[in-house]
């Protein structure tokens, strides 16, 4: 998954592109810019695709921004195999993965300080993504582990199986009598 946002320096606004695993949450590629065009959208892609070499057949979706919808960038999916997938307009919730990180990305680190220019708030957005968003920030869909946690648990050998049948989970025992009738006298 694929979105866009923009982050306000002391001086002046950049632009932040992400793409997400959206099975993981795990932040795969980033681009921190000036101009909020598709060179920026494809050095993000550029690096997911570095960092997680895709099979053919990966699902890319974004909203419907031009940066993801302009040549270059479907070429590029496309060269890989990839499939071209974006939300209606007006449906925002349908990135919202991508939506989500974002603004957990503004509340827990962009609003928490002043940055003076693009390269300290590249160090930052480094940090955060890599030390904290991927690493140790839990998720309640993934079971309340972290993005890289959860990826490295689904990597091990299932030793046992998921679940087990009710029939074959519940321990057996002998059927307990029937209570004796009680007379109309009240007592046994």
């Amino acid at each position: 998954m694929a979105d866009l946002t923009y982050l306000r320096l002391q001086r002046e606004f950049v632009y932040l592109g992400v793409v997400l695993d959206a099975w993981s949450r795990r932040v795969v590629g980033w681009a921190l810019g000036r101009k909020l065009d598709s060179a920026l959208t494809l050095l993000a892609l550029e690096r997911a695709i570095t960092s997680r070499q895709p099979q053919r057949g990966l699902v890319h979706h974004s909203d419907r921004g031009s940066q993801y919808a302009c040549k270059l960038y479907v070429g590029r999916l496309e060269g890989i195999g990839g499939v071209l997938s974006m939300s209606r307009a007006g449906h925002p919730w349908e990135n919202g993965k991508c939506e989500s990180f974002m603004a957990t990305l503004k509340r827990e680190e962009i609003d928490a300080r002043p940055y003076a220019d693009l390269e300290e708030l590249e160090r930052h957005i480094q940090e955060f993504i890599d030390q904290t968003y991927n690493r140790v920030r839990l998720h309640s869909a993934l079971t309340y582990l972290s993005p890289e946690e959860f990826e490295a648990r689904q990597a091990q050998p299932k030793t046992t199986p998921p679940w087990l049948p009710a029939v074959l989970s519940f321990s057996r025992h002998e059927e307990v009598s029937p209570m004796p009738a009680i007379p109309s006298g009240g007592q046994p």
